[in-house]
């Protein structure tokens, strides 16, 4: 029969384990510690996510994440503190990152001053974007082109150059351009805005369709292009530069904007079949189609000098651009765009000229710089 006394030590001993086996295993603080570094660092890629989807109910699901790891997971009282100062700073924050993207909140609190509602956007690899300044030093507003993009143009181009159809291709596409000019002449008349609008959403397709061409080509047959790809990109982008400074000047109405939802969708197909047909006679359409457009501008800048139209200042997007003066109006506009088109009607009868002559563009190398 065992004795009192080591039932007692036994129990005794028992009690003296239970203590240190439940701190080595189970004890919160230490384990709440130990993993409070990984759970900071998953948070923070959890908030960025939620808030690139959707701030506001991110900050509301970042907020209950947070209370329930509080209370359940960081237990000590050092860990409740860094949660709550987290909350806080989120809730100030607003933005994905609001210690790390300081330039992102400079800009928030700056267009808040403006009475803005848009908000900064964080980079997504967290570096933050340049600040761009002109040369007189103010702020850069235009996020469609750079400073180093813009040019001078060169108005001295002559602007009454034809190309005399000397065979039946260059017939056909003559042709093509003149009957496509009789329906628009009858219906845009001498309304010059909306005329020039949509001619700039045709005018644009091209250079894109034969770069993009040209592009898989290039990597088909693993060879160059001569600059051609770059040269046409070139053309498109700057007649789509065109269009948004006539939108700083006008908006097409409704059914206009049908005209060139329609128009858009139908050249373009037609011009991609053309040009894996024959890239020569679809370079020659557009160098047709390029007269038609200076002629045009040229009926624009006589409306401008007797009066019929409005003289206005030029957008500052076309002074930026172009490298206008500050007092230019939108003659001086109409005159440099003219000048432009004029190149890209050289360009496109050059591009034809090559391959008449029985070789590849790549033989040849694109007048690249221009613009």
């Amino acid at each position: 029969m065992p004795s009192m006394d080591s039932g007692i030590h036994s129990q005794t001993h028992r009690r003296k384990k239970r203590p240190e086996t439940f701190r080595h295993t189970t004890n919160p603080s230490s384990t709440a510690l130990s993993l409070f570094p990984i759970i900071c660092i998953e948070y923070r890629r959890f908030s960025e996510v939620l808030h690139l989807m959707n701030p506001s109910a991110a900050t509301k699901m970042s907020g209950l994440l947070l209370g329930q790891l509080g209370q359940r997971v960081l237990s000590t009282s050092a860990c409740r503190g860094l949660v709550a100062e987290a909350s806080a700073n989120l809730r100030h924050a607003g933005q994905v990152g609001g210690v790390r993207y300081k330039s992102s909140l400079a800009t928030d609190a700056a267009q808040e001053e403006k009475g803005e509602n848009t908000k900064a956007i964080s980079s997504y690899w967290g570096v933050a974007p340049p600040t761009i300044a002109k040369e007189d030093g103010s702020a850069w507003k235009w996020n469609c082109f750079r400073p180093w993009e813009a040019y001078t143009a060169d108005v001295s181009i002559d602007v009454e150059k034809h190309h005399k159809p000397n065979n039946l291709m260059d017939k056909f596409a003559y042709w093509t351009v003149q009957t496509l000019k009789v329906p628009v002449g009858l219906f845009f008349q001498r309304r010059h805005m909306c005329h020039a609008m949509l001619l700039e959403t045709v005018a644009a397709v091209p250079g894109m369709v034969g770069g993009m061409l040209l592009h898989c080509k290039s990597l088909r047959r693993f060879e160059h292009s001569g600059g051609w790809i770059k040269a046409l990109l070139e053309e498109a982008e700057n007649e789509r530069m065109h269009l948004m400074t006539f939108c700083e000047i006008a908006q097409p109405a409704w059914y206009e904007r049908a005209i060139v939802f329609t128009v858009q969708g139908i050249f373009f197909n037609a011009y991609f079949l053309a040009y894996v047909v024959s890239p020569k006679l679809a370079h020659r359409i557009v160098g047709y189609l390029e007269e038609e457009a200076v002629i045009s501008y040229t009926e624009f800048l006589k409306d401008l000098d007797n009066g019929s139209f409005e003289n206005r200042p030029a957008p500052a997007i076309a002074i930026d651009y172009w490298r206008l003066p500050l007092d230019s109006t939108l003659r001086d506009v109409i005159v440099v765009i003219r000048a432009d088109e004029a190149h890209h009607r050289d360009l496109n009868h050059y591009a034809s000229d090559i391959q008449c002559q029985g070789h590849e563009l790549k033989e040849a190398p694109a007048p690249i710089g221009y613009h």
